[in-house]
C-alpha cells in the first residue's frame, strides 16, 4: 500500500513519545512491502533537536504552515492510507483537510486517548474536533478496553481500535552495560504523572542509600531532587538500551487520564522489556493484559512498596522477571505485530465498505 501520515514528529525524539513509536511501526510497514511517506510540521523546538532527519524507512516531507500542507494533496489524494496523528500543530484542520482530500481510507491515530478523550469533554479541540471522528474509517487508539466502546457509544467513531505503541526488537536487546543505578526512570515531565515520581524514586531515593536516575526532557527547575539522583536532560533512542541495561530495575509511571482509562501502556514500558531490565509499574486496570504483576513485572503504588522490593528481591527472582517480560514484548507487542495488526484493520475496513467514494485527485 501507499500509506500516508502526518503525525507530531518522526525526526525528533525530544520532549515526545510519538517518534519512537511511529519509528518502529513505519519501519515496520516498509519490511512487509509498503511504501510510507510521513509529514512533519516544521516547528523550531524539534529542528533543533532532531536525531532522526532522514528515516530510511519512509520518505519524510516537512512543510512549514497549512498552505505548503495543501501542496502535497496529490500525495494523499493517492494514498491507500492517510493516517492522521494526535498532537499535530493544527490538527483540527489538518485532519479536515486530509477527510476532505484523500481518496482512500482515512485513520486517527491516537497515542494520546485518554487525554483526547478528556479534552473533548471539557470542549477543547486543539487536534481533534468531534464532528472529524465520524467522518474517519478507522480511529486507531493507544488505549485499550472500555474506551473504545466510548469512542463509538459517546463520540461515534466507525471502527475504535487498539493499536498499542511498540518496541523495534531490532534495535531494543539487553545490552553488555554495568549496572550504574538502582532504580531509574526515563520520561517527558508531566505534571500529573510526576507526584507517582515524586513517591515511587524519589522519595525512595531519600530513605535508601544507592543510585537513582530521571531522565527526561522539561522538569522544571524548581524541582528539589535528592542528592543521590542523577538528571540526564536527554537519551537519544540509539542510546536507550544502554541506559535501560544500566538499571537494576527501572520505573514505568503513568500519567493520571491513563491510570484512570486504563489499557494505556505506554512505549517505555515495551521498549525497557526488551531490553530484559525488570520493571516496576504502578497500577492501572488492564495491566495484567499487557505484562503479568508478579511474573513479568512488579507492582508498586506507595513509597513502602517500592523500598520492600528493592530490599527483599532476590537476584535470582529480579533476573527472571527481567526474562519473562521480554519473552512476553517478543512475542506480543514488537512493532511486526502492530503492523500485521494494522493491515487486519484496514481490511476489515474495506470489506466493512467503509472507504468514502472516489473523488477526483486535489490539484
Amino acid at each position: 500500500m501507499k500509506i500516508v501520515v502526518l503525525g507530531l514528529s518522526i525526526t525528533s525524539s525530544w520532549g515526545n513519545g510519538h517518534a519512537t513509536t511511529y519509528r518502529a511501526l513505519l519501519r515496520a510497514l516498509s519490511r512487509r512491502g509498503h511504501r510510507v511517506t510521513f509529514l512533519e510540521r516544521d516547528v523550531p523546538w524539534y529542528a533543533a533537536h532532531r536525531d532522526l532527519s532522514a528515516p530510511p524507512f519512509a520518505r519524510t516531507i516537512l512543510y512549514r504552515d497549512l498552505a505548503e500542507l495543501a501542496q502535497l494533496a496529490p500525495l494523499v489524494a493517492r494514498a491507500d492510507l492517510t493516517i492522521v496523528g494526535s498532537y499535530v500543530p493544527d490538527g483540527v484542520e489538518v485532519g479536515r483537510w486530509a477527510l476532505d482530500t484523500a481518496r482512500g481510507l482515512v485513520a486517527f491515530y491516537d497515542i494520546d486517548t485518554p487525554v483526547t478523550v478528556a479534552k473533548l469533554a471539557r470542549g477543547e479541540h486543539d487536534y481533534l474536533a468531534p464532528d472529524l471522528i465520524p467522518r474517519f474509517d478507522l480511529y486507531l487508539s493507544f488505549t485499550g478496553g472500555p474506551t473504545l466502546s466510548l469512542l463509538e457509544r459517546k463520540w461515534g467513531a466507525r471502527a475504535a481500535r487498539a493499536l498499542y505503541c511498540s518496541v523495534d526488537e531490532e534495535r531494543y536487546a539487553p545490552a553488555d552495560v554495568p549496572v550504574r543505578w538502582d532504580l531509574g526512570y526515563l520520561g517527558t515531565y508531566s505534571d500529573d504523572r510526576q507526584p507517582v515520581i515524586e513517591r515511587l524514586l524519589c522519595d525512595v531515593a531519600r530513605r535508601r542509600d544507592g543510585r537513582f536516575v530521571v531522565a527526561g526532557s522539561q522538569y522544571p527547575a524548581a524541582i528539589g531532587w535528592p542528592a543521590n539522583v542523577e538528571r540526564i536532560e536527554h537519551v537519544p533512542p540509539d542510546q536507550h538500551p544502554e541506559f535501560y541495561s544500566a538499571q537494576r530495575w527501572t520505573l514505568n509511571a503513568t500519567r493520571a487520564d491513563m491510570v484512570t482509562a486504563g489499557w494505556s501502556p505506554s512505549v517505555r514500558l515495551f521498549e525497557a522489556a526488551s531490553c530484559g531490565v525488570p520493571i516496576i509499574s504502578d497500577f492501572w486496570p488492564g495491566l495484567d493484559s499487557v505484562l503479568m504483576p508478579g511474573r513479568e513485572l512488579l507492582v508498586a503504588n506507595s513509597t513502602a512498596e517500592m523500598l520492600a522490593i528493592l530490599s527483599t528481591v532476590s537476584e535470582a527472582d529480579r533476573q527472571a522477571i527481567g526474562s519473562a517480560a521480554r519473552r512476553a514484548v517478543l512475542a506480543r507487542h514488537t512493532a511486526s505485530v502492530r503492523a500485521h495488526e494494522l493491515e487486519t484493520y484496514i481490511a476489515d475496513a474495506q470489506r466493512a465498505g467503509s472507504a468514502r467514494p472516489q473523488k477526483a485527485a486535489t490539484a
